[in-house]
């Protein structure tokens, strides 16, 4: 009879009741492929639970729909130019580009570890030389501060604006169950890396290209000797990709693998796979903004995608395809998009030195991790 918030079903409830809103009484069409995107018009609607983004070329086609969501008994509150937005602070500057920020949160870390103001900082989030491990023998976390709250606010800090903390962050969050003092101690490292790096973020500078993709993985990089025989975890590699539309990066990974690659070309062919999912998401939903925004009488370009990949087995894994001893395993899971490749999805080389996602599979040296 009535939502109440709290309740298992309230988020569902209130997303079916907001929808109807939208499409049934403003005239808003949901998007096909993103179901929290919403056009009319020349007008899209982003939504994120009760927290929402109006976007359009024209201001007062912005307001009348804002006054159509309020006659549906919305209850809106409008808060002009976006400048901040789930705790990410928005700036434009002059030359056109976009610097997203979140230095409340970072500070709100640095508090909550308890880090004077003095405490010396690190150029690395993460060090070159260590390989966070279970180490079950190790003493166990004995911190005034909260392990799984440190880690959920830096999982949130780096997946809106520090792509470069993927690695270090979700080595860390594997641990939440039961940490060591080795594993606090590495968490230290990331934040003491946040206090020389606290204004830092993403700057985006649009340009004219399309999707372009960097995909790499670290074969069994975690494996250890001592406990390869009773933790397979260590024998998983690592992915990474980051996903770039217009020259800026909008999504990005770095996770182990669900199965045990057993080779190089396997482990980075496993990681293309996974970056072309997340791709074609996307490809599909800039088709459909070119489609619904767009004058009738122009022709909707083809969305396409070039991928970037450092290792030359996994290219002519997706180029070439035919039977081969050592890859003849792979088969539906990972060998689906090829179908795609030289039409939508583009498949090139590039230098393991060029490879931005390289920063996501392991602890770089300083030099490396600050050139990617």
């Amino acid at each position: 009879h009535k939502n109440v918030c709290g309740q298992k079903q309230a988020g569902r409830v209130w997303n079916k009741y907001l929808v109807d809103k939208l499409t049934k009484r403003v005239g808003f069409v949901q998007s096909k492929v993103d179901e929290c995107v919403f056009y009319k018009g020349n007008v899209m609607y982003v939504l994120y639970t009760d927290d929402s983004i109006l976007a359009g070329p024209d201001e007062k086609e912005i307001e009348t729909i804002i006054e159509e969501m309020r006659q549906a008994e919305l209850d809106l509150t409008v808060e002009g130019n976006l400048e901040d937005f789930l705790g990410v602070h928005i700036e434009r500057h002059a030359d056109g580009s976009i610097e997203l920020t979140q230095p409340h949160l970072i500070d709100s870390i640095i508090k909550d570890m308890g880090f004077r103001e003095n405490t010396k900082g690190k150029p690395t989030p993460a060090p070159s030389t260590i390989l966070l491990q279970r180490d079950e023998q190790g003493d166990s976390h004995d911190e005034v501060w909260e392990y799984r709250s440190i880690l959920g606010k830096l999982n949130f800090l780096e997946k809106s604006t520090r792509p470069e903390l993927a690695y270090s962050v979700h080595q860390c969050a594997r641990f939440c169950s039961d940490p060591k003092a080795s594993h606090s101690a590495a968490v230290r490292h990331i934040v003491r890396y946040l206090i020389d790096t606290r204004d830092k973020g993403l700057i985006l500078c649009p340009d004219e290209h399309s999707f372009i993709c960097y995909a790499d993985a670290d074969f069994s990089g975690n494996w250890n000797r001592e406990t390869a025989h009773f933790n397979s975890m260590t024998a998983k590699s690592r992915g990474a990709y980051i996903v770039m539309y217009a020259g800026c990066p909008v999504v990005w990974a770095s996770k182990l693998q669900t199965e045990i690659a057993l080779s190089s070309t396997e482990s980075e062919y496993n990681c293309l796979s996974e970056a072309a999912r997340e791709v074609i998401g996307l490809m599909g939903l800039m088709t459909e903004v070119k489609e619904k925004m767009c004058d009738e009488t122009v022709t909707i370009p083809t969305i396409k995608c070039t991928m970037f990949e450092d290792n030359e087995g996994a290219i002519a894994l997706a180029k070439y395809p035919k039977i081969r001893p050592r890859t003849k395993h792979i088969n539906s899971k990972m060998h689906w998009f090829r179908s795609l490749v030289g039409k939508t999805l583009f498949i090139e080389g590039i230098d393991t030195l060029d490879q931005l996602a390289d920063i996501g599979t392991k602890p770089l040296a300083e030099d490396l991790f600050k050139k990617l």
